[in-house]
């Protein structure tokens, strides 16, 4: 799990800086993005967001004493997911506007330093390693909120190259543990009836199980 989880990451992020760096997003910056209510400054910046925090929470406080939530759980516990007003996305898009308003050049030394960083730390990082999430309060194993990674790098690396009108998408291995995250939500969030239900009898989803974010 560790090493496919960190290779998985890291070949996401390589993908996701290349496209946040690229000129095509430095000239769109301020127009909108396939996300309705985010600029593609701000949806770059959501993205890259995904390699940032991951040095902000290792290098931040930890909570010790609390229990450890899964990738599942991660994704399974979040509300008001499909909400555009909800505290949730809200909140998304708040951070992701303080993120952007650095601007394209300062984003992209950002977002490049770090990743050099952490393609090292990672190597160094032992499989116990904790992190929290400061703004939920969550505290996973690093290996797991690098899953939790993994999923908003898949999703949001086509977000974005859908918005340049780019056929870029991030790798097989990043898409693939996104993919195994939510299901895991999905069955964390519903049960594996249901779950069952959405992939086999969809006259008998009456949850729309499998729609996590």
């Amino acid at each position: 799990m560790t090493s496919s989880a960190r290779d998985a990451y890291r070949e996401g992020v390589a993908v996701a800086v290349a496209l946040v760096t690229s000129d095509r997003v430095a000239t769109t910056w301020d127009t909108p993005s396939a996300l309705a209510g985010m600029t593609v400054g701000e949806l770059a910046a959501h993205l890259a967001r995904s390699v940032l925090q991951v040095e902000w929470y290792l290098d931040g406080p930890l909570d010790a004493d609390a229990a450890l939530v899964t990738a599942a759980g991660y994704y399974g516990d979040l509300a008001g997911t499909s909400e555009p007003t909800s505290a949730l996305n809200t909140g998304v898009r708040a951070r992701s506007a303080e993120t952007a308003a650095q601007g394209h050049a300062a984003l992209a030394d950002a977002v490049t330093a770090a990743a050099a960083r952490l393609a090292e730390r990672l190597v160094r990082e032992p499989a116990d390693r904790r992190l929290t999430v400061r703004h939920q309060g969550h505290t996973l194993l690093l290996d797991e909120y690098l899953r939790t990674r993994c999923v908003e790098l898949a999703v949001h690396t086509e977000d974005l190259a859908l918005t340049l009108g780019s056929d870029v998408r991030a790798p097989a291995a990043t898409v693939g543990v996104a993919v195994e995250v939510l299901v895991g939500a999905a069955r964390y969030r519903h049960g594996d009836t249901a779950v069952l239900h959405a992939l086999a009898r969809r006259e008998r989803d009456t949850t729309d199980a499998l729609r996590v974010l």
